[in-house]
């Protein structure tokens, strides 16, 4: 089925709708009101080449002033989780575009281990920009996607209007240590002598060790819903762990792979476009971490959703998206002002 739909997708290029942004009151219609378009329609889909030899799958929704890029987080999750974005963004004017990284959801699939590395996809991101003709444009970070954001805006932040960091921290040591703080907190002693001795052995896969993690940390941490949302679950089951143990590790309380020694602190100053930072209260990032992030960064705002864990747009839905709607649109309007630090 893989296949099937990734042939489908390759037919679509070139035959793309992204570059008309015609509004569809302004196209031709029969008389049983059925657009007449001169060019074959793709859905919003439109692969686009990177590194000279793959593929990366993109799709645009909506239509408006506001275009916003999404960066999904993982490393190699997909764009499905971003899906309640649908019920929010279109319907206030705002037009986004969903992109599977290299390696995830729809995009090609290299087996090539050389190029799991942050400033690939930092370069990857550029040619994705390019590939849709994205100038002035708004970029959203997810997670790994708002790391990937923080290191894109270091060289290429001539091109962004406003950013979103959504849910992450700025380096890895604070991090690794508030989510040891987490376990002790979410834990029982038993249950910490459990997890310490499976993690000692090294048995990432026993039931034992995934119980305690999809049963006891993650429903803590990353979402707060149960059940799970589907576009959720969909995500995770497509999640690459060649790229995720590369670069993160064995799971999100194990930091082993090329992200341990990186720190972004020393550099968010160098952030001067407009700047959400967004998270949770209950997040398994550090509330106060992120708050410090959003301190750093000269022209930016700060908003924790009270109830919100790592999957605030899911948890806490109704406050993320008024915040960042109402971010979205005051700097489109020219009314955006920063925090006092």
């Amino acid at each position: 089925m893989k296949k099937l739909i990734g042939l489908l997708t390759l037919l679509t290029l070139g035959c793309s709708d992204q570059k008309n942004n015609t509004p569809t009151t302004d196209i031709p219609k029969n008389e049983d009101g059925v657009p007449q378009y001169t060019e074959v329609k793709s859905g919003g889909v439109k692969m686009i080449s990177v590194d000279g030899k793959y593929q990366v799958w993109t799709k645009k929704i909506g239509s408006g002033n506001i275009k916003v890029l999404l960066l999904h987080g993982g490393p190699g999750a997909s764009h499905d989780y971003f899906e309640s974005f649908e019920d929010f963004l279109p319907q206030a004017g705002i037009e986004f575009y969903y992109y599977d990284q290299l390696g995830a959801g729809n995009s090609d699939m290299p087996t090539d281990t050389s190029l799991w590395t942050i400033s690939r996809y930092v370069e990857e991101v550029e040619q994705v920009r390019q590939g849709l003709g994205l100038e002035n444009f708004y970029l959203l970070g997810h997670s790994w996607g708002g790391m990937l954001a923080m290191e894109y805006l270091q060289k290429y932040q001539d091109h962004v209007k406003a950013a979103v960091l959504s849910n992450m921290t700025a380096g890895m040591k604070s991090y690794v240590s508030y989510t040891a703080k987490l376990k002790q907190e979410l834990f029982t002693p038993q249950e910490i002598k459990k997890y310490d001795s499976l993690d000692k052995l090294q048995l990432y896969a026993s039931p034992e060790y995934q119980g305690l993690l999809m049963g006891k940390l993650y429903p803590s941490v990353l979402c707060r819903l149960d059940p799970w949302p589907e576009a959720l679950m969909r995500a995770f089951k497509k999640l690459n762990p060649s790229i995720y143990i590369q670069m993160q590790g064995v799971d999100e309380f194990h930091v082993t792979g090329n992200f341990k020694n990186w720190e972004m602190w020393d550099r968010l100053p160098n952030i001067k476009i407009p700047t959400l930072v967004i998270g949770g209260e209950k997040d398994e990032m550090n509330p106060e971490d992120m708050r410090k992030e959003g301190k750093l960064i000269p022209n930016s705002r700060t908003y924790l959703c009270p109830n919100g864990s790592h999957m605030s747009m899911w948890d806490d839905q109704q406050n993320y998206f008024n915040n960042l709607i109402g971010f979205l649109k005051d700097v489109d309007e020219n009314k955006f002002k920063a925090d006092s630090k």
